[in-house]
């Protein structure tokens, strides 16, 4: 594993030394996009590799082969659409990153299974209403009136707070009575 993390911090120097490849002439024309395209003209400067061009891509920029399209922890990075493809997964190489098309219910399925088999999500969302997680449980449909809306919590967290208050204002009603 040191000879991986030793390539990983190897693969920071490098990217941090490779220039930005720019589409030649991108920076003069609004027309033209600056991601890289090969430059194929006869006379062309930048295909020749003249002195003061823009760099072009080639083999000598490219990072070790053992450490290429690992995520910076060292594990290999998997999309997961479903709980098949969550089985599969390797949690010792391996780390999930939830496809981004899934919906609410199947993402927290998906996050509680990764739970219990160990596995480490890279984009892991908790966004939950009070009283959804016992709707999970229960089958796939919700109802309405069952769940509670932002707005009714806040509402409730305000009532909380005033009575908390009410029994502030009693207790120093109390203390000014003692006096």
């Amino acid at each position: 594993m040191s000879d991986i993390s030793r390539l990983l911090r190897l693969r920071v120097r490098m990217k941090k030394k490779r220039p930005k490849f720019l589409r030649q002439e991108s920076w003069r024309y609004k027309r033209i996009k600056p991601s890289w395209r090969r430059a194929k003209g006869i006379d062309n400067k930048v295909r020749k590799k003249k002195k003061g061009t823009i760099s072009s891509p080639n083999i000598g920029y490219r990072t070790p082969k053992k450490v290429r399209n690992l995520h910076p922890s060292g594990f290999e990075e998997v999309i997961v659409h479903n709980l098949a493809e969550l089985e599969k997964v390797n949690p010792k190489t391996q780390v999930v990153k939830l496809a981004r098309t899934l919906g609410r219910h199947k993402r927290v399925l998906l996050q509680d299974r990764a739970d219990e088999l160990n596995i480490l999500i890279l984009n892991r969302s908790r966004i939950l209403l009070p009283g959804e997680e016992l709707l999970l449980e229960e089958g796939r449909g919700f109802e309405k009136e069952e769940i509670t809306s932002f707005e009714e919590a806040e509402i409730s967290e305000e009532i909380e707070e005033s009575e908390d208050l009410e029994i502030l204002d009693e207790i120093e009603a109390d203390e000014t009575s003692e006096e």
